[in-house]
């Protein structure tokens, strides 16, 4: 196995199949009434109650999507919303990914400088080894906004440990124009961004790619294409699809030709499928977990049959 990021989450994508990312977002208002009923069984204590109950969901949920997907994202902030019980519960499911093979991307967006930006780095960014780094990941979710320093600790980690880092480039949000979009120099400010991590990608390549990936997302097709181009050798990580309103024809130009190069996310869509109109009737509360099977291989067809994903050597189900 390399020791490369990049390199493991394309022969990831490559075993499954395809690059879709899981996203695990679990919402206590909209989690199934099994997980938590169990919940309040064990725990009195609102936040433990919670916690436990986000620690069930996420573990159920990858036990669904292992055999189809490379990788999870959980998103930090719902555990730390719930305080010590809940960044427990956020090491379990992290750790618990990796055991069953998966990559595992922590969506905290860390950014600071110096020391500080290290020890971020050094807590969550664990690499080939899941046990050297509390958190375990193998790659998080960093701001840029500090500059270019804010990025370097982060790096140098990476580069140690065979970890990855996403540069928060062109988010998916609608607000994003408001900062992104602003010319500096004649070009908005996330041209800015990709050329500088695409140059910090350049000091860390194996196979064309270096481990210093870039969020863009699946909402702004058009950039998206305009920054494969800037970033020739960064890896692309595409939130916006599905919920948010992306398409599989809207990350096409994301990939290059081969079918490597990005990965797409859907949290919603597959976490709490069984709420959707698409799957509700047919699954309901009770199957949350065949409906989030379901809508986890729909998006795999989807970028298949769309996208050069279907290149990774896709076969149907």
């Amino acid at each position: 196995m390399s020791h490369h990021y990049t390199t493991r989450l394309h022969e990831a994508a490559e075993a499954k199949q395809t690059p879709v990312l899981v996203g695990l977002d679990p919402r206590l208002d909209q989690l199934p009434p099994d997980v938590l009923a169990h919940a309040r069984e064990l725990y009195d204590d609102p936040a433990a109650q919670a916690a436990a109950a986000f620690e069930e969901f996420c573990i159920r949920l990858i036990d669904v999507v292992a055999p189809l997907v490379p990788a999870v994202k959980p998103q930090s902030a719902f555990f730390e919303e719930l305080g010590p019980d809940g960044c427990l519960a956020l090491c379990r499911v992290i750790r618990y990914a990796r055991k069953q093979g998966l990559i595992v991307i922590c969506d905290a967006k860390r950014g600071d400088i110096g020391t500080t930006a290290e020890a971020y780095a050094r807590a969550y960014l664990a690499g080939v080894d899941p046990l050297a780094a509390p958190w375990g990941a193998d790659a998080l979710t960093v701001n840029p906004y500090l500059g270019r320093d804010t990025l370097e600790p982060f790096v140098k980690v990476a580069k140690e440990r065979g970890a990855g880092i996403y540069v928060l480039v062109k988010t998916s949000n609608p607000g994003s124009a408001s900062l992104q979009d602003q010319q500096a120099n004649g070009m908005p400010i996330y041209q800015h961004v990709a050329r500088m991590v695409e140059e910090l990608a350049l000091e860390t390549l194996e196979e064309g790619y270096g481990c210093i990936g870039a969020v863009v997302g699946a909402t702004y097709p058009r950039e998206l294409a305009e920054l494969r181009a800037v970033m020739p050798h960064v890896p692309l990580l595409i939130p916006g699809y599905g919920s948010q309103g992306g398409a599989a024809l809207d990350v096409v130009g994301a990939f290059h030709p081969n079918g490597y190069g990005a990965i797409v996310n859907n949290s919603r869509g597959i976490n709490f499928a069984y709420k959707s109109k698409e799957f509700a009737e047919q699954f309901g509360p009770k199957r949350w977990e065949a409906a989030a099977e379901a809508a986890t291989k729909q998006m795999i067809a989807d970028l298949a049959k769309q996208t050069p994903a279907g290149k990774l050597l896709y076969t149907s189900f």
